[in-house]
């Protein structure tokens, strides 16, 4: 049984060290980067984000076409990579927050238990762990299949089932750690990543790209929403739109600028909640076109980081439709 003494040990025990483990030798193959520790992070009843969104993924990802991943646990993020993206009294908040027992809730759409601290922490983690992987050639690509997600987290708040912004936690680690000068971040989620947008609005080496539903949660994402050095892109799709539209917002408006970027790195916040049966969505996307983005940035990255691509878990909120749509990604990702 997970207790608050446990996480709060685990917590204190990473920041001694960047929790980075390299693998037994170098494999170019996609990495797998996951952590049962997902499954003990729960809202309580009535939230979508559940513990059986983890299981779906693990699932399909446990299907013998992918027996070829390689595969390791995300480890605890560290206190220099988190705070390299939130302010440390929103840290302070979430260490203090964690129950004993039960559940506390920080917001209307965020809600800890025992668990959700070191469920954050790995999500972070597992980011980082990643990003050092496709820049140290241990892996072609890789797939963090981890949660809660974390594209609506702020610097300063958590928000919309976020706690920490994994995606934004991993530009900046490549930034720091590997010297990277252009980092691009693609997101698919059918909710607009308004933390990503607001932490990279003033930074012209980040490069955020978002397709998405609009009007939606959290109400963010307007095509003239483009940041201080024309580094965001937002390419909002309307309710009832699918395959045609969304690979059409990807061809017109989001491909040609990230090629045109150069990123040494491409970071996706792969949400599935665009998928047509979706609880949270009005987009009518199926597991191909997921497929199909996938292949068009795989080759954006062939072309102008050496494959460097870091896909993070962000929605999708039907168990079977986002284990189907993980498998299409994760497939094209092996396939690239």
């Amino acid at each position: 049984m997970i207790t608050r003494r446990h996480v709060l040990a685990a917590l204190a025990a990473s920041f001694g060290s960047s929790s980075t483990t390299l693998l037994a030798a170098p494999q170019r193959t996609t990495l797998l980067v996951s952590h049962p520790s997902g499954l003990a992070h729960d809202m309580g009843a009535g939230y979508p984000d559940r513990p059986e969104r983890l299981r779906a993924a693990f699932q399909a990802l446990a299907q013998p076409r992918f027996e070829r991943l390689t595969r390791v646990d995300a480890p605890l993020a560290s206190r220099e990579a988190i705070l390299r993206v939130h302010a440390p009294a929103l840290f302070q908040q979430l260490q203090t927050a964690t129950p004993k027992e039960g559940f506390a809730k920080l917001g209307p759409d965020t809600v800890m238990n025992v668990g959700t601290l070191q469920a954050a922490l790995r999500s972070a983690g597992g980011a980082t762990r990643a990003v050092d992987a496709v820049f140290r050639a241990e892996a072609k690509n890789a797939f963090v299949a981890a949660r809660p997600p974390g594209h609506h987290a702020t610097a300063n708040s958590s928000m919309g089932y976020c706690f920490l912004n994994n995606a934004s936690i991993a530009a900046r680690h490549a930034i720091a750690a590997h010297g990277a000068e252009r980092v691009a971040i693609v997101d698919f989620d059918v909710h607009h990543g308004n933390g990503v947008q607001e932490i990279f609005w003033n930074e012209k080496n980040v490069l955020y790209c978002s397709t998405h539903q609009m009007p939606l949660y959290p109400g963010s994402g307007a095509a003239s929403e483009r940041g201080e050095y024309d580094n965001i892109v937002n390419a909002p799709l309307r309710k009832g739109d699918g395959g045609e539209q969304f690979r059409a917002a990807l061809k017109e408006a989001i491909l040609p600028r990230i090629d045109a970027f150069r990123p040494e790195l491409i970071i996706l916040c792969a949400g599935f909640d665009a998928h047509v049966h979706d609880p949270l969505g009005g987009l009518r996307l199926v597991e191909d076109d997921f497929r199909e983005a996938t292949l068009r940035i795989m080759e954006i990255a062939a072309r102008r980081c050496e494959g460097r691509v870091v896909s993070l878990l962000e929605g999708g909120y039907n168990p079977a439709d986002l284990a189907a749509s993980i498998a299409a990604h994760v497939g094209a990702l092996v396939e690239a």
